[in-house]
């Protein structure tokens, strides 16, 4: 019984030791990976994204400081990028272009039932280090509501969600690379 231990025990050390001198012999592998999503290259190391001005027909007083705001934290949250006032390998930067509301499910005597929020933003994404991924863009996103509802009552909530889509399309289409 004591034969059969010490030939366990020296296989398991045999093994282990196998194991430590592969680990050691290829310091030059590297596997990366990201529960965010994030898809960068590992010489990107700082953002920078600028204040979104409102320069859509429609006005929403705080939009533009919350959409930057949102930006922002989204980078922060899931990204392990340092956040640079200006010229960080990634910029972000553009303008609120459309801040649109239109009635939808028209029903009888021309009434909408829902009426349709769409934010649109034009940004301008610059990677210094990949500047083949740059690009300037347009990106929407909307919520709907109840017609019979007053926009004032709900406008707050409405356009934080979508700001959170936008948001998320964003990252997706810059830092994830979808």
């Amino acid at each position: 019984m004591i034969l059969r231990g010490k030939k366990m025990f020296k296989r398991i050390f045999l093994f282990t030791g196998f194991i430590a001198a592969i680990s050691f012999a290829m310091p030059s592998c590297k596997v990366s990976y990201s529960f965010t999503g994030a898809n960068l290259s590992p010489a990107v190391k700082t953002y920078t994204v600028y204040y979104f001005p409102n320069r859509a027909r429609l006005i929403n007083p705080t939009l533009s400081q919350t959409f930057t705001e949102e930006l922002k934290e989204k980078l922060q949250r899931q990204t392990s990028l340092d956040e640079l006032q200006e010229s960080g390998d990634l910029e972000f930067e553009g303008q609120i272009t459309g801040y649109d509301l239109r009635p939808m499910s028209i029903q009888k005597d021309d009434l909408s039932a829902q009426t349709r929020l769409t934010i649109t933003i034009k940004l301008k994404y610059t990677n210094s280090i990949s500047p083949e991924e740059n690009f300037e863009r347009n990106f929407s996103a909307y919520d709907d509501f109840d017609s019979s509802i007053d926009i004032s009552s709900i406008e707050d909530e409405l356009s934080a969600d979508i700001v959170r889509k936008l948001t998320e399309d964003i990252f997706n289409a810059t830092i994830a690379n979808w």
